[in-house]
Order: C-alpha cells, then sequence, then structure tokens
C-alpha cells in the first residue's frame, strides 16, 4: 500500500491543474491517478476557448487565471509554447437587453480589472471583418482573450508538477474508494494508496467517483457538438497576408460562437434541448472516444451562424466533434469541500473545464492549503447543492444550464426547471395567497405577492413589474401586521455540558446570556466572513443557530467540525420546523390574542428568545427582526406550523393583516442597513470591514481568524462598507456596479433596492479607498448616476419602532 498526503482522482485540465499547483505550494506528496491517459474525457476534445466574461468576479478570476497560466506562466517555466492565440473575442447581439447586460458586465469587470469593453456596429466590423452587422446593436469586446491547445497546455502544467515531485498514475482506474479511520484508502487497478486528502476531479465521471465516496455529485455529460471546416479561402488570404488572427466572435442570441482554426474556422452550436449522456454512469471503456455526428440537431444553429459568417459556407465540413461535457445545475464548477466528509474534495462539474481548468486548480489548492479559499465561493463551492438535487434536478437544470449557455442573467431571475424540490408547510398557503415564488437552496419560498394566484416575475431591467405589489407588502408591515414563511431558513440545535465553550469559540462575538439572542460571524483563517449565526441560547444546555438557507451544508460541516472538540450534539433541525415572521407595529397585539404569555417589553425585551404558546402550540418565539419593525420569528414544529399560521390569520383578519416577501424583506433591511450573508458578508472581507465592529468581541477570546482579524483593522488594505443613496435610477441597483471617485473605481456594489418607507434607492457598497469625503457616482447599466454616503441609516435610526415598548409602536421615523 503506498501512503499520500493527497490523491486526486482525474487526469483532464482541472485535476493535472491542481497538481501543478499543490506542488508549486509545497505539498510535493500528490498522486494524480488517470483511468486512461492524461487530457481523456472531455479535455482532449475542447475548443481551448479562454474568456474572462463573467457576471461573478470569483468566476473572472478563474478564467484569468487560466490565460496567466497557459499564455505566459507555463511557456516561461517549460520553455515550450502551449498554443495559446491572444486571438481576442467578441459577443454581439440584436437585443437591447443583451446591450444592457454587456454593460452590467463591462461595469463589473471595470472594478475587477478585466478589460471587458462595449463595441459598435462599426468596431465589431473593424475588429471582424467576416461578420455581417445586419440587425446588430453593438457588441461586447475582450482583447486578452483567445484560445489554447488543451493538450499542449495540460502536459505543460503535469511537466512542472512532476518535476516539482508529484506523481501521475496512468492506466489507473479507480475501483473503489473507502473511510478508514482518519484516512482514504484508493484502490486502483495498480494498488491502493493510502492518504489524507482525496479530490474527485473526474469530470465526465464525477458522478461515479462521487458514488465511490458517498456523495451524490450533481453533474450530468451533455452531448456538445462543434463543426470544424476545411480552409476557407479567405482565412487562407488572411494568413498569407500576414493579417492577425480574427478573433472569436460569439452570438448569444443564435446561441452560438465561430473561432478561426489555422486557415479554417471551427463553429460551436449550443443547441436549446441537447442531450444528456450517460446519466447514470458512463460507460467503462469510453475514453477517449466521440460520438457520431447528429447535425440534424444543430442544423439551424449552423444557417444562422453561416448567415453571421458567410465564409463558414466557403470551406465545407472537414471533422465533427461530437463529445460529452459535464454541466451542473447552474453551469458553474463544482470546487471546495465535499460536505460531510473530513478530506475530501471536488474539482469537478466544470463545463469550461479547460478555460477554467488552470484558475480552477489554483483555487482550490489555496483552499487546501490555506484553510479557506483566496476569494468568495459561494458561485463555485461545491456544497451550494444538497441531497435534494437528485437525478431528475441534476438532469433537468443541466439540460436547461446548457440551453441557456448564452441566456441573459436579468436581475432576481428566476429559471423554471426542477421546481419545488423542497417546499415549506405554508408552501400551498402562500400560493393560495398569491405567492410567486422563487427558489434558493432547492426551497421554494415567497419573492412577493400578486392580487391573484398563479402570477409570474417578467425578467427584464428598469423598474421590476412587481414594484407596487413589494410597496403594498411593505405598507402593510410598517402600518399594521404582517407574516413571512421564513421556513427556508437553516436551523441546527446544538446541546450539551460544553454548549458556553462551544458557542464562545463559534465566532468573533460573545455568546449570548440565557434567553437573549445573538448575532455571530464565523470567520475564516484570514479573517474573512466564513458564516453568519444567530444564536438563540435557550438554556443553560441548548441553543438554537439559524443563518442562511444557501448555507445550510457548509454551515452544517463548520459546526460538525467545531463540535469535535466539545461534549455537545448538533442536530441539523432545518426540515424540523417550519418559521413564521410576524411583523409590524400590531404584531404584540396579534399575538396576545393568541396565548397569556406577556410580550411586555418588560417581561419579553428586544433581543430576547422564549418558549411561549401560540394557539395551544409551543413555538420558540424569537423577539427580533430583520425589517426594522417590532416583530418575532415564531419556530414551530413541521406539522403544527399550518395551524398557527391559520390561528395568526382568523386573529388579525380585523387588524388588516398582510403578508410579505422576499423583496420586500430586503427593501426593508436595506433601509435599515442590515448586511446579508452571501453578498455584503463574504469571506474576502472581515466584519469590521463590512462595518459590524459592534458584533466584534476580541478580549480573552480565542477563535479562528481573531488575530488575522486584528491585522487586518490596521492593515493598509482595509476595506470599507457603507450605505449609499442613489439618485435618478429607475432600476434599483443589484450586485457587480463599480463606484467610481471621478474616472477612478474605488468600490462595488454589493446588493441594493428601492426602500419602500423611504422613497431612496438604496446600496450597500465595499470601498477598497478610504470613504470618499467628497461626491461620487455609481456606473448602473452603462450609465453613471451621482451617488451619496448616508451618516446614518434612512428608517428608524433610533431603533425606537424595533424596541417599541408599549402596544403602540412609535411613529415612522425617516431620515432623508
Amino acid at each position: 500500500m503506498e501512503q499520500a498526503q493527497v490523491v486526486i482522482v482525474g487526469g483532464g485540465a482541472m485535476g493535472v491543474s491542481l497538481l501543478y499547483h499543490l506542488v508549486e505550494l509545497g505539498w510535493s506528496d500528490v498522486i494524480l491517478v488517470e483511468k486512461n491517459d492524461l487530457t481523456h474525457g472531455s479535455t482532449w476534445h475542447a475548443a481551448g476557448l479562454c474568456t474572462h466574461f463573467s457576471h461573478s468576479p470569483t468566476i473572472q478570476m478563474l478564467r484569468a487565471t487560466s490565460v496567466r497560466l497557459y499564455r505566459d506562466i507555463l511557456p516561461a517555466r517549460t520553455g515550450e509554447d502551449c498554443g495559446f492565440h491572444s486571438s481576442g473575442a467578441m459577443r454581439v447581439t440584436r437585443s437591447a437587453d443583451r446591450m444592457t447586460e454587456f454593460a452590467h458586465v463591462a461595469g463589473l469587470s471595470k472594478f475587477t480589472g478585466f478589460d471587458l469593453r462595449v463595441v459598435t456596429p462599426a468596431q465589431i466590423a473593424e475588429l471582424h471583418p467576416l461578420a455581417q452587422l445586419d440587425g446588430l446593436l453593438g457588441g461586447i469586446y475582450e482583447p486578452d482573450d483567445g484560445h489554447v491547445d488543451p493538450t499542449l497546455a495540460t502536459n505543460a502544467m503535469a511537466k512542472v508538477a512532476r518535476e516539482g515531485g508529484g506523481r501521475i498514475m496512468r492506466q489507473s482506474p479507480v475501483l473503489g474508494i473507502t473511510r478508514d479511520d482518519d484516512h482514504w484508502l484508493v484502490e486502483t487497478a495498480k494498488g491502493t494508496i493510502r492518504t489524507r486528502h482525496v479530490v474527485n476531479a473526474a469530470g465526465t465521471w464525477g458522478w461515479e467517483i462521487g458514488r465511490m465516496m458517498g456523495l451524490n455529485i450533481p453533474s450530468v455529460p451533455m452531448l456538445h457538438q462543434y463543426l470544424v471546416t476545411d480552409t476557407v479561402p479567405v482565412v487562407a488570404e488572411r494568413l498569407a497576408a500576414g493579417l492577425p488572427e480574427l478573433p472569436i466572435i460569439r452570438d448569444p442570441e443564435e446561441s452560438w460562437y465561430v473561432r478561426q482554426e489555422r486557415d479554417g474556422l471551427i463553429l460551436g452550436p449550443y443547441e436549446r434541448h441537447a442531450p444528456a449522456w450517460s446519466i447514470d454512469g458512463v460507460p467503462p471503456e469510453f475514453g477517449a472516444e466521440l460520438l457520431p455526428p447528429e447535425l440534424d440537431r444543430i442544423e439551424s444553429i449552423i444557417e444562422a451562424a453561416m448567415a453571421r459568417i458567410p465564409a463558414l459556407g466557403d470551406g465545407g465540413i472537414k471533422s465533427v466533434v461530437n463529445g460529452p461535457i459535464t454541466y451542473t445545475p447552474d453551469a458553474n464548477p463544482l470546487i471546495g469541500p465535499a460536505h460531510g466528509l473530513e478530506g475530501a474534495w471536488l474539482l469537478t462539474g466544470s463545463s469550461m473545464g479547460v478555460m477554467e481548468g488552470g484558475g480552477a486548480g489554483w483555487f482550490l489548492a489555496h483552499w487546501m492549503t490555506h484553510g479557506a479559499p483566496p476569494m468568495e465561493a459561494h458561485a463555485v463551492d461545491s456544497r451550494r447543492f444538497g441531497i435534494w438535487a437528485g437525478r431528475d434536478y441534476r438532469v433537468e437544470k443541466a439540460i436547461e444550464a446548457y440551453g441557456l449557455q448564452f441566456g441573459i442573467h436579468y436581475p432576481h431571475e428566476e429559471r423554471p426547471a426542477a421546481r419545488n424540490r423542497r417546499t415549506t408547510p405554508l408552501h400551498e398557503l402562500m400560493l393560495e395567497r398569491g405567492a410567486v415564488m422563487g427558489a434558493v437552496h432547492g426551497w421554494e419560498r415567497p419573492n412577493w405577492f400578486s392580487d391573484k394566484p398563479g402570477a409570474i416575475s417578467q425578467p427584464g431591467f428598469g423598474t421590476p413589474d412587481w414594484q407596487p405589489h413589494v410597496q403594498r407588502e411593505v405598507d402593510a408591515t410598517t402600518t399594521t401586521v404582517a407574516l413571512q414563511d421564513i421556513s427556508v431558513l437553516s436551523k441546527f440545535m446544538v446541546e450539551g455540558i460544553d454548549l458556553l465553550d462551544f458557542l464562545a469559540e463559534l465566532g468573533a462575538n460573545r455568546p449570548p446570556r440565557i434567553g437573549r439572542i445573538g448575532l455571530t460571524h464565523a470567520l475564516t483563517p484570514q479573517g474573512g466572513v466564513h458564516s453568519e449565526f444567530t444564536v438563540s441560547l435557550l438554556d443553560n444546555g441548548r441553543a438554537l443557530l439559524t443563518s442562511a438557507a444557501a448555507a445550510e451544508e457548509r454551515d452544517e460541516d463548520l459546526l460538525r467540525h467545531l463540535a469535535q472538540r466539545f461534549d455537545v450534539t448538533l442536530r441539523n433541525v432545518t426540515e424540523d420546523y417550519g418559521a413564521i415572521a410576524v411583523m409590524g407595529p400590531k404584531s404584540r397585539e396579534l399575538l396576545s390574542r393568541l396565548g397569556d404569555s406577556d410580550l411586555s417589553d418588560t417581561a419579553f425585551p428586544w433581543l430576547s428568545v422564549q418558549r411561549i404558546q401560540v394557539a395551544q402550540i409551543a413555538v420558540i418565539a424569537l423577539r427580533m427582526s430583520y425589517v426594522g419593525e417590532l416583530g418575532w420569528e415564531l419556530h414551530i414544529p413541521r406539522d403544527h406550523t399550518v395551524t398557527v399560521f391559520r390561528a395568526l390569520e382568523e386573529a388579525g383578519r380585523d387588524l388588516g393583516l398582510g403578508y410579505y416577501g422576499a423583496f420586500a424583506a430586503d427593501s426593508m433591511r436595506l433601509e435599515k442597513g442590515y448586511r446579508a450573508w452571501g453578498s455584503d458578508l463574504i469571506s474576502e472581507r472581515t466584519p469590521c470591514e463590512a462595518g459590524l465592529d459592534a458584533l466584534v468581541s476580541v478580549e480573552r477570546r480565542v477563535f479562528t481568524g481573531r488575530d488575522a482579524l486584528l491585522a487586518r483593522r490596521t492593515s493598509p488594505d482595509h476595506w470599507s462598507m457603507a450605505l449609499v443613496s442613489v439618485e435618478g435610477v429607475e432600476q434599483p441597483p443589484f450586485f457587480g456596479h463599480p463606484v467610481k471617485f471621478g474616472d477612478r473605481v474605488v468600490g462595488l456594489v454589493t446588493s441594493g433596492a428601492y426602500g419602500c418607507r423611504t422613497g431612496l434607492m438604496l446600496a450597500l457598497c465595499y470601498f477598497r479607498s478610504p470613504l470618499p469625503d467628497r461626491e461620487m457616482t455609481i456606473e448602473i447599466l452603462g450609465q453613471d448616476y451621482p451617488a451619496r454616503m448616508l451618516d446614518t441609516v434612512p428608517f428608524d435610526p433610533g431603533n425606537g419602532r424595533l424596541r417599541a415598548a408599549s402596544a403602540k409602536a412609535n411613529p415612522p421615523e425617516t431620515v432623508s
């Protein structure tokens, strides 16, 4: 039996990149096992496209890192060319909405530092003289894009890794993976390897390797075709004349890309309903094979591409590639720790394995060696899907993701495939009351409430069609009382004699006293926000912890890891409890009608927790509010949630009771300046940088990230967060808009919304420069709008409504 620190399963671009980067970081005791030869699977037949285009800064960085690696670093290390062609690339469009999307990505890129430029039809003609301009409104140009030879790039990484001590075992299919105490045993055709870390980088075989590890890997091989033409005369003429290579061109509306291949062209279509392949396991003998062409599937796309690039019709078809590429439900790769398994990692599921592989290996290598990812991982974290993402889900979503490869990304977009995988106890009641649902971590939750059941949101830019409905929801919450189904929250019960010690080390804040509620942020070793927990200390030996719905698996991993050091038990009770937010100035009056508990400010003060009876049902009641109004969160045994909800409705009928959804909650929380995990609170920034110094207590305490947090308080690259109002814009701000002082980009919008109670367009922004003492602008979808820093939160800055001591709440107090 061999020993290794890490075993990587899979010899494609992703796995070899991880081997290379781990060796570069000093982990030389690393073995990569591959069932065939390097690049077999999808790497060898990839078209090799490399782009920077993305709506996510993290994925932009993965792609940019790949480009730098293939273009600059590997050739310098090996003395050999990786076949990288710095051709540039562009996307063209006939759609006004697409141009708006291009403006958004270009704006984000001004902050991330990548060169993406919105271009006119005239500029398109200059950059790509083979393109017809009929109907085009413009496009976006990426001068640093290009394409690479996948085999050369993968072998270059392998060469450097071997020189640094990394090992590659070819022709070594994995036969089994088992856990043995604190190690993994990886059984291969050439023997068994005992290792502390095992990484599933199997790509096309990722689902099978995951099953060996005891995991559900939500990825599906999809069949993708592309055509390689014979010599195209006009391309050959350009080569002979010494003209530069044509840029890659994509038409998202027609769903294709074209790039130059020597003196010919490659055309890659993405059909709307492509077939999934080998869903329940790839044939064992499959390796570097292709499937027979099926050109009838893509005939209409070929015709559209030839209309835009007529030269495509002058070369004839030299070859057709039809091979599998893996897709996850959201088309992003799976990178990071495997949920629930110590020493197990994922680096798989990438539909753009060559494009993202160089950067993905860097990203995971940093995570493994430093204990945290180098950037916020939410877009790629392998735990963003749970066991609810079963066979039907992964297939339906993979087909949808492939078909929307070039889909427009609208703010608050909800895609329709594979819905209703997780429903709360109140789901049907919400639909009956007009809820328009959104999906979060498999859950269905109300986004907003329509006047009539069955309404849907129309995606688009500008003033949302649901804004008047959200205004009505906010009005009800502010003037009377309103209910929100918050059952999707992740919920954990921690019990045991070491509970207080456990809570003391959980995060940056001290644990609350018995009967009180505290907010604490678990940190990464670098001091960034890993998780945000609301901690309700029920008694000396029991606490309820709640966190974001989308963080369920990663939060459970963090809590279980910490619990190993204490005499406590942890239960994930997310599915066991429903939860209802009861908010508004009449919330106390409503709850008092359904029980005899004393809900006065003296008996039940703000930020306290009690077990009370509501409609003769025992519930855990938290006096807290995410919307800035007097209110309670009720956590109710699942089977009794409907009973409590109906009782609240009946008792509140004469009070003018209403309902509100996630969009209204977002509007109200921004008026209070409350941060949201996953957008405003991220692993790259500390709680202090997020403006949450009041929730940080470091004296005489030990917790992960403490020293790094203190060091970053005085670091020159210390960032800061502020709430700003934007003037003259109809589009509510959303993630990714750059903040500018003059022409200098100094910050980024992390979340935003129209404040229904204040009439302000609000945004939370991170600044990587000192907070401004002069005017600034925010570029929203290509246009600059004046913005100003708010010295205090614009709604109820004194918290009088939250702390309302009497049944009659304070009148609204706003700061304009």
